[in-house]
């Protein structure tokens, strides 16, 4: 009979950003090229269009995003976010006596728990390409 098509719901990034950052224009410059060029996002890639809905956004994260930030990275990736912070507790604590304690850049694959915290473009080129592509 009919089959009904649902809409495709596009994967959520989020840079969380720091203009005074060389490492983190880097990473934006690499995640706005990957949204919206149209062109491979590695040598290896056949050009495909990469569909994922981009933020990037020089606010701190909130606490809410914050504490799933911590979740996905686990107790071992921590230090990476917040630096000198052992746990979630002292790093939320860390966090909200100091919102300049978060290391930047972030990017955040909201859809698929994932976290890069530095500008490791071959790691957050191969998240992109793992994205499903919107046919």
């Amino acid at each position: 009979m009919f089959k009904f098509l649902q809409p495709k719901v596009l994967d959520a990034i989020t840079l969380f950003h720091k203009a005074s950052n060389p490492a983190s224009i880097r990473i934006a410059t690499l995640l706005k090229q990957a949204a919206g060029s149209g062109a491979a996002v590695s040598d290896n890639a056949p050009a495909k269009k990469s569909d994922f809905e981009l933020n990037i956004t020089e606010e701190a994260p909130t606490t809410e995003q914050l504490t799933t930030i911590l979740d996905y990275v686990g107790k071992a990736g921590i230090p990476s976010i917040i630096s000198n912070a052992q746990n979630q507790e002292e790093a939320l604590k860390k966090f909200k006596q100091n919102a300049d304690s978060l290391n930047r850049p972030i990017v955040v694959d909201w859809n698929n728990g994932k976290v890069f915290t530095s500008d490791n473009e071959s790691a957050i080129l191969k998240m992109l390409e793992a994205l499903p592509k919107k046919n």
